[in-house]
């Protein structure tokens, strides 16, 4: 009796953990902007700036910034601005973390930082690889945290706005970053099948 037993809690617990892995919610960065929503994966190869996106997201700190640097054929740069002193206040710096299968493709999501030969990251700044055909010579210079997963017509658009010469548009793309609990059924309900 004990052997049908344990494998009658066993078929219940692979049960149990099946339907929870199912309902299991992943993280999806939202970018809100005036032109349109921006859907980010986040990847799980970077934790740290992971898990400092969505901080930062869940404190509002984006909310009042726009994107201040847009650059047809190479980026759309969201965030705090480019500052000549460059990047010195240790809260907002990230060790880069580099990984060989996250590159610069249209549509990865990586981290500003200035000319520091660490290559530490700004991590109150963002970027999309808009060129559609990479930005190779980036890899391993700058950390890549996420892909869009829905929207890049958005950031199409948004590099293609009027700019000034130092590349800010002229009429501000302004932001609202928040993270969406998903099931895998919410995320294909909003962006289709991934």
């Amino acid at each position: 009796m004990r052997a049908p037993t344990l494998l009658l809690f066993a078929l219940l617990f692979l049960g149990l953990n099946e339907r929870v892995s199912s309902q299991t919610k992943q993280p999806i960065g939202l970018i809100e902007t005036p032109l349109g929503n921006i859907y980010i994966q986040l990847s799980d190869e970077t934790p740290k700036h992971k898990a400092s996106f969505i901080q930062l997201a869940e404190a509002g700190y984006w909310d009042s910034l726009t994107f201040n640097r847009v650059i047809p054929n190479f980026v759309a740069q969201g965030g705090c601005p480019d500052t000549e002193e460059g990047f010195n206040d240790p809260e907002y710096l990230l060790e880069p973390e580099f990984h060989p299968n996250l590159k610069h493709r249209y549509g990865a999501v990586g981290a500003g930082r200035d000319n520091n030969p660490g290559k530490v990251s700004a991590r109150c700044q963002f970027y999309i690889v808009q060129n559609k055909n990479g930005i190779p010579r980036l890899d391993g210079d700058y950390t890549i945290f996420g892909h869009v997963i829905k929207g890049m017509d958005i950031v199409d658009r948004i590099v293609a706005v009027d700019r000034d010469a130092k590349d800010e548009p002229i009429s501000p793309v302004t932001l609202k970053v928040k993270i969406l609990h998903l099931s895998a059924e919410e995320l294909k309900a909003i962006i289709g099948s991934i």
